[in-house]
């Protein structure tokens, strides 16, 4: 324990610097703004500052990158609360309590609310992010090529199926991003797949091209086919939150960290389910029920600290297993790989101090969001009267630029903008873009893991299904499939009922 401390407080010190403090609130503030504006999600925002940081020192990058993705989650309450659309999915739940209290002319109270539950639930994030991914960590040394080919198999699927209203078409989405993945040369014979004779295809499908068509050009594309006009912002009161409110509501705060954390190790769920677990959860354990949706300050406690401790908790996997726990936490993975981190099992034995440091950048992005809040909220609300004629050109650009960037190749530009319009033709459809940016970046784990398993096996299959680990996942991803089919529900009601406890009752 005090061995974490010490290298936590290692870490502190190593950012202390006036450049890093520069740099972290910097890109808070960037983070904010991103969330801030409606169209522009927090995955977008990081991988468009992916692109702008290749050539940074991997610390600083990822510094950044770590305050983008906590400013850009909090952002988004700020015009959920005043306009009642929410800046990202993530406080779509904000809404409903936000906006009654907006209309109730209590707008700057409900942007303090928000501003003390996004902050504690960070924090709150932080201590299991701490305390857990040292001993997943360890766990997962026990994994084997068999236990992390299952592994990926089940981030897809968890994905799919809790990401959109129909199961089918994130499952669809997230295997049409694992053979996305399988394009080009395999890793063993240097077989070329699917390249149909072009050269450029032979060495893949790069991930960030990829990954900034799909979340940047293609919500571009959503927000020019909607086309918002300038909003109208109502004037607000005091945004310092309230110490009562706080106290209040403490154990709404507890609560709403624990199930925002886990919802965030889940591979795939993201933070917009995390907000409205949290949300469903205050609401079933409040004595007042009829004021959620009406402008209760429990719900809007619960959906914003639900939201924020979802983001450390999409770390935790990205750390330990090298599967993001979200959409944005995919994006950051891949960004810890391009500067040269290798987030796995092994982290813990080759580089333990980058946990901490992980750690104190979420504190910083934390101060940040808490100076943003309490001090620049009026100027950050007049962002939202900046009509979308002036920031689509300024974001497309970047698009552009930051895709070429990366490999100074034209291809990669191409890359991004046909991602861009399957991701646009994907979500007009309802196809989730969360399984088909997971399937990416898991692909290459699934493959080599594949290949590494059935050659220790000798071409067998059978340590897939009859190791205790490998046979549990196998178990787990059967059930979350069958349990989509209303046949199997009903069985497992009707076996629940002949249990014994449940006769006696």
């Amino acid at each position: 324990m005090f061995e974490g401390l010490l290298s936590f407080g290692h870490a502190i010190a190593a950012f202390a610097s006036p450049v890093n403090l520069l740099w972290a609130f910097g890109s808070c503030f960037v983070g904010v703004v991103i969330g801030a504006l409606p169209g522009l999600t927090a995955t977008m925002g990081l991988a468009l500052m992916t692109t702008l940081t290749i050539k940074m020192p991997s610390s600083q990058a990822l510094l950044v990158l770590v305050c983008t993705y906590v400013g850009a989650i909090y952002g988004g309450s700020r015009s959920a609360i005043l306009l009642n659309i929410p800046g990202t999915p993530a406080p779509a739940a904000a809404c409903l309590d936000g906006y009654a209290l907006a209309r109730k002319g209590l707008a700057g109270r409900a942007m303090g609310i928000a501003t003390s539950g996004s902050v504690l639930g960070t924090l709150i994030g932080m201590f299991f992010l701490a305390l857990f991914t040292p001993v997943l960590g360890n766990f997962a040394l026990r994994f084997g090529a068999y236990e992390f080919f299952w592994l990926a198999v089940f981030g897809v699927v968890i994905s799919g199926n809790l990401t959109g209203k129909d199961p089918l078409k994130g499952w669809i989405a997230g295997f049409a991003g694992l053979f996305i993945a399988g394009i080009g040369q395999e890793s063993v014979h240097a077989f070329e797949r699917f390249t149909f004779g072009n050269r450029d295809l032979a060495g893949g499908i790069s991930l960030v091209p990829a990954l900034v068509g799909a979340f940047g050009f293609a919500e571009l594309l959503v927000v020019m086919k909607e086309r918002r006009g300038t909003v109208k912002v109502n004037p607000f009161d005091s945004v310092i939150p309230r110490i009562a409110d706080v106290v209040a509501h403490w154990r709404t705060i507890l609560r709403s960290g624990v199930i925002g954390t886990f919802m965030g190790v889940v591979p795939g769920v993201g933070e917009d389910t995390a907000a409205w677990t949290s949300y469903a959860a205050a609401k079933r354990a409040s004595k007042e029920k009829e004021a959620f949706g009406k402008g209760s300050v429990d719900g809007l406690m619960a959906a914003e600290t639900g939201d924020n401790a979802c983001v450390p908790g999409a770390v935790i996997p990205v750390l330990t297993l090298a599967v993001p726990g979200s959409a944005p936490a995919a994006v950051l993975l891949a960004a810890m790989l391009i500067h040269g981190v290798r987030p796995g099992p092994m982290i813990m034995v080759e580089n333990p101090q980058f946990v901490y440091e992980v750690v104190a950048m979420m504190l910083f992005a934390t101060l940040g969001i808490l100076f943003y809040g309490l001090t620049l909220t009026k100027l950050l609300v007049q962002i939202l009267r900046v009509p979308y004629q002036v920031i689509v050109p300024i974001i497309f650009v970047l698009t552009v630029v930051g895709a070429f960037a990366i490999a100074a190749r034209l291809f990669d530009v191409w890359t991004m903008l046909a991602f861009g319009l399957i991701g646009f033709a994907l979500r007009t459809y309802g196809y989730p873009m969360a399984p088909l940016v997971l399937g990416i970046v898991l692909g290459d784990l699934l493959e080599k893991n594949l290949r590494r398993g059935l050659i220790l096996s000798d071409g067998s299959l059978e340590p897939f299904f009859t190791r205790p680990i490998s046979a549990f996942m196998v178990a787990v991803i059967a059930i979350v499939v069958l349990a989509r089919f209303r046949w199997f529900r009903a069985a497992m009601a009707r076996l629940a009922a002949l249990l014994p406890w449940r006769r006696a009752a």
